[in-house]
């Protein structure tokens, strides 16, 4: 049996998250966005009306990149910054009529990416590796992966 290469499994993770990043990227380039420009529209898709900061923080970016990538949605028209009403220094970014429905193009891609990437995979497949990379994302942020289920149903999409 051949010896395994030590850092093939990390490179294989990295190799296959820069594909799946890619293939998303081409699909999102169609509908007028760049990457990592879904992340903020979904995200405000969930919960409207976000603080810059908030935004930063949930998406694991510093303060000045999620700035640049609000303007550039802002001008593209797909967000609009409000002041806040308890304290006029504060913006908070909102989702226009167009982001709204850009939405959607931006949930079919994702859809449409998962699609290709679990191609020939099963449901017992798709919610073990669900489940694995759950505990890589917990191992590589210091936290514990007692509260992983493997039992409940990862949701994953055929």
């Amino acid at each position: 049996m051949a010896k395994a290469v030590r850092g093939a499994t990390i490179g294989l993770l990295q190799s296959a998250a820069r594909l799946s990043r890619t293939a998303l990227a081409e699909r999102l380039l169609a509908h007028g966005f760049y990457a990592g420009q879904d992340k903020i529209m979904l995200a405000l898709s969930i919960e409207n009306g976000q603080a810059p900061s908030q935004l930063a923080g949930l998406l694991g970016v510093r303060p000045p990149t999620i700035t640049k990538t609000i303007n550039r949605l802002a001008n593209q028209g797909f967000l609009e910054k409000r002041l806040s009403d308890e304290d006029g220094r504060r913006a908070h970014i909102f989702l226009t009529e167009q982001g709204e429905q850009a939405i959607k193009a931006i949930e079919k891609s994702v859809r449409k990416t998962e699609k290709l990437a679990l191609k020939g995979f099963d449901k017992k497949d798709q919610k073990a590796l669900a489940t694995l990379l759950l505990k890589i994302e917990a191992n590589l942020n210091g936290e514990s992966h007692d509260m992983i289920d493997e039992d409940e149903d990862a949701e994953v999409d055929a």
